[in-house]
């Protein structure tokens, strides 16, 4: 087993069995409570959760989060995310495809394309991986591998100095990731794994050009914590473990992004439990609604318990609305919802 393998296996593994969440810190959609409408006017089964993201139409607005690849789990994971996807017409991303690019045998983990032939469908790779030899070109192989949409350039400062022979040099990507932009023929999109994005970094990187900011904020996995019960070394793992508690939480990033993204879109992830706190998100601002962890433990099991997991959370978006007196998703952007503690209505 390649070590780019043995550490993919290893991060399902670590998701499923450890506490990974992250410590102190929740996502801050706690904060938020929307108004209940006791007569909303409305019929639920008529309520529009339709959207339009970079172009392509969702059937509701989630996206299946970037989760694994590049290990033989991971390829029936990816086909079971992507064929319950299809049904539900969402979104999905595969996790990191380093893997397949560096080893042709893995390039299959992430293929989807056959059995979700109509998904909005984003290719993956860290955007560190510019400052180590990666070039548009490589960019331009990861979406052709499988026939992506578009592609995510993830940001995962902290996890990589926390892991063993972690990416350390991070000087400079904002022009590299400019080129990248300017190179590739479908849209980039930045996102975080777990640690959220600030309104100044997403200013930096909306003026790259990229297409899209997923905020992937702080209070669900933790991906230190993860990195913590790889190490073997007692001291990495403390050192790990100091930063469970690190990052921006998500409602928190959310706004902060949005406040600078003008008409560029900002997808909403990290710790996102349920589609009431979806529904959260969409009022501050949210385009489309991303969540991995969830999903991660129905797909071991069958493109059918991944459908039910997340046809669930589409009818609790559903009624969310429906209890808000919000008929499509323009409206519940202007739902009333108050701020706890301070009970100001916004």
């Amino acid at each position: 087993m390649s070590d780019i393998e043995g550490r993919k296996r290893e991060h399902i593994d670590t998701v499923l069995n450890e506490d990974v969440s992250s410590k102190g810190l929740a996502t801050g959609f706690e904060n938020y409570h929307f108004e209940h409408v006791a007569l909303p006017e409305i019929d639920l089964d008529a309520i529009d959760l339709t959207t339009t993201v970079l172009g392509k139409e969702l059937a509701a607005p989630f996206l299946i989060s970037s989760m694994t690849g590049g290990t033989d789990i991971a390829r029936d994971i990816n086909l079971r995310l992507a064929e319950a996807a299809q049904s539900l017409g969402i979104a999905m991303g595969v996790g990191s495809q380093r893997a397949g690019l560096e080893s042709v045998d893995f390039a299959d983990t992430y293929r989807v394309r056959q059995s979700a032939p109509d998904i909005f469908l984003f290719a993956n790779l860290g955007a560190v991986q510019l400052n180590y030899g990666y070039t548009a070109d490589h960019a331009r192989q990861a979406v052709d591998m499988i026939e992506a949409d578009a592609l995510f350039l993830h940001l995962n400062p902290l996890q990589e100095a926390v892991q063993e022979g972690g990416d350390r040099h991070w000087t400079g990507l904002y022009d590299r990731i400019a080129g990248i932009v300017a190179a590739l023929e479908v849209p980039v999109v930045a996102k975080e794994v777990g640690n959220g994005i600030s309104g100044d970094v997403a200013r930096r990187l909306i003026e790259t050009g990229v297409a899209g900011i997923d905020v992937a904020g702080a209070g669900g996995t933790s991906w230190s914590e993860v990195e913590a019960y790889r190490q073997q070394d007692p001291g990495r793992r403390r050192v790990a473990h100091a930063f469970a508690g690190w990052g921006i939480p998500t409602a928190e990033s959310l706004q902060s992004v949005v406040a600078e993204a003008a008409d560029v879109p900002v997808f909403a992830s990290g710790g996102i439990r349920s589609g009431v706190d979806a529904g959260k998100a969409v009022r501050l601002g949210a385009s489309l609604v991303g969540m991995a962890a969830p999903t991660l433990g129905s797909a071991l099991s069958s493109t059918e318990a991944v459908f039910e997991n997340m046809k669930t959370t589409i009818e609790e978006l559903r009624i969310t609305m429906f209890c808000t007196g919000s008929s499509d998703l323009e409206a519940l952007r202007s739902a009333r919802i108050r701020v706890v503690p301070t009970g100001e209505m916004l």
